[in-house]
């Protein structure tokens, strides 16, 4: 006869993991926060929010693993939150500051504003199902597409240096929307971005990567709006180049193989 305290202490026990899914609730917090403070005008305090919720976003995977309190429910809520936070909060915190100033402009011209602010929405919600789907079979390594809290990123410093800084609003808009529709499009885009998964924080460095932290850091205090501007084009223009570098030595490699080929059917 079975022992019912035995059998009790077999069944699983319900609830979720606090730790790492209090990270995503606290991103969560701040994701909403920013699109309150973009409907109050204070849009430095909207970009500030949509970079900590990022932070959270890199924490609460990294501390699930390190504390191996994975769960389905937790890639779920972390993805729900992503949506919020990198897809609707920068949207809305754009379109709330200048790309809604073209309804003005009437007609076709007056919907481009918020066609723009959607397209970088729904690109989001295709990104994050794509990255889901794939995410047993992609290569570590590498994103397919912008990842969202970049491209997140990518609109949260523009909105922030554009708000310090006094621009022709007609160019700024002009901009502004073209930067959203592009952050969008790569986001779905097949470019390949590294995905810095293999640094691995447990193990020690060499001495001059700590110096070249704090050099960053320097220079990011000099203007952070615009550094964080510079540092997504940067890594936004590295996607089509490293596709294509990877491109050309795939078919490099392919073409030694025949030649290879070829060469040993001659001696034969």
């Amino acid at each position: 006869m079975a022992n019912p305290d035995t059998e009790f202490r077999k069944k699983p026990r319900r609830g979720i993991y606090l730790l790492p899914n209090l990270l995503t609730t606290t991103g969560l917090f701040f994701g909403f926060f920013a699109i309150i403070a973009a409907t109050g005008q204070q849009f430095h305090l909207a970009a500030i929010a949509i970079f900590i919720a990022m932070i959270m976003d890199g924490l609460d995977g990294r501390v699930a693993r390190l504390t191996n309190t994975q769960s389905d429910f937790g890639v779920q809520y972390d993805s729900l939150s992503d949506m919020v936070c990198f897809g609707l909060a920068p949207a809305l915190v754009m379109y709330i500051w200048v790309l809604g100033d073209m309804a003005g402009l009437g007609g076709l011209l007056g919907k481009l504003g918020w066609l723009g602010a959607f397209t970088f929405a729904a690109c989001a919600a295709l990104r994050l199902a794509r990255f889901n789907t794939q995410a047993g079979v992609a290569d570590k390594r590498y994103f397919q597409g912008l990842p969202s809290p970049a491209a997140a990123a990518g609109l949260a410093s523009l909105v922030w240096f554009g708000h310090n800084m006094s621009f022709d609003s007609v160019l700024l808009v002009g901009f502004a929307w073209l930067v959203t529709v592009v952050a969008g499009l790569l986001m779905v885009s097949n470019f390949r971005y590294y995905s810095f998964k293999e640094i691995d924080f447990r193990y020690r460095v060499p001495f001059i990567v700590i110096v070249a932290l704090v050099l960053g850091l320097a220079f990011i205090s000099v203007n952070p709006p615009l550094v964080l501007f510079l540092t997504f084009l940067v890594y936004a223009g590295s996607g089509p180049v490293m596709t294509i570098v990877l491109r050309r030595r795939h078919r490099q490699t392919l073409a030694q193989r025949r030649s290879g080929a070829d060469q040993d059917g001659d001696a034969g």
